[in-house]
């Protein structure tokens, strides 16, 4: 394998996954109003806390569709007859709703479970933090279409996309997270 090759398949893996990428961001933007969790507790701890809304949740998840749809838009125009890895229109926008939801659906996991251990909102969670949306949005695509995530991050050197896509997580949810601060999104740079 050459090097070109293996860069093209670790951007193609990047640019995928962007529809799981934005709904995080897109969540803190459109949230606001009533938690998803009604306030409710569960022994004694909150289930997820007040920065979990459902505003924040479709407004993350449809956003992360819309740019999904915006990718599949832009391969087509360039003649990518499977666009650029969606495959076909369909399937595409089945895989973007599937990784934008499940991202947030992560993110919902992560802050159960951080509530079970006690952890506070906006306090570190080292790799749960970096890694649940991934996590999630891998798990409900896996449900819905298998053999895309298969093809498209497992398969012979296609692995070089998932593990690419590892490390960007990690440098982006840094980057992210200390610009949502700067811009009074976000209580905590982390």
């Amino acid at each position: 394998m050459e090097i070109t090759e293996a860069v093209i398949i670790m951007l193609a893996g990047l640019w995928l996954f962007l529809p799981a990428m934005l709904p995080n961001s897109a969540a803190v933007v459109f949230g606001g109003g009533k938690p998803m969790d009604m306030g409710k507790e569960w022994n004694g701890k909150r289930i997820l806390g007040d920065g979990k809304t459902w505003r924040g949740f479709f407004g993350g998840g449809f956003s992360g569709m819309i740019l999904g749809l915006m990718l599949m838009g832009i391969s087509f125009l360039f003649g990518s007859e499977d666009l650029f890895g969606y495959i076909n229109l369909q399937t595409g926008i089945g895989v973007a709703a599937c990784l934008a939801f499940g991202s947030l659906l992560g993110d919902l996991m992560g802050s159960f479970i951080k509530r079970r251990l006690g952890i506070e909102r906006g306090k570190k969670a080292p790799i749960l933090d970096q890694y649940d949306f991934l996590i999630g949005a891998f798990l409900l695509t896996s449900l819905f279409y298998p053999q895309w995530i298969y093809s498209t991050y497992i398969e012979g050197y296609n692995i070089l996309a998932l593990v690419f896509l590892l490390i960007v997580t990690l440098l982006l949810h840094r980057v992210m997270n200390i610009i949502g601060y700067k811009a009074g999104l976000k209580d905590v740079p982390w």
